[in-house]
């Protein structure tokens, strides 16, 4: 299976790709300049493949280039920024 196509749909607040079994997503709010990033979820169809990962990536990248702060407060997320510690800058203070 080749990577997914990830999009920010700004609208919905969230990072999404249409994957096997519907729409894989990571949700967001901003407050000011911290992006909270809420929710993680990925239809069971499409589990296992690395979509989750993907969609993160792809959010703090924006955080990134957007100079953001990020709040992890979906449990996915928080073990993703565990385990890639070049991403732990980006936490708000």
């Amino acid at each position: 299976m080749s990577a997914p196509v990830i999009e920010h749909d700004a609208a919905a607040s969230a990072f999404v790709a249409r994957v096997e079994g519907g729409l894989a997503e990571c949700a967001y709010r901003l407050q000011g300049d911290v992006m909270n990033l809420v929710h993680t979820e990925v239809p069971p169809a499409s589990e296992g493949r690395g979509i989750a990962a993907a969609l993160v990536q792809a959010a703090l990248a924006y955080a990134r280039a957007q100079g953001l702060r990020v709040r992890p407060s979906c449990s996915y997320v928080r073990s993703y920024m565990r385990r890639h510690p070049d991403t732990l800058d980006l936490l708000e203070h």
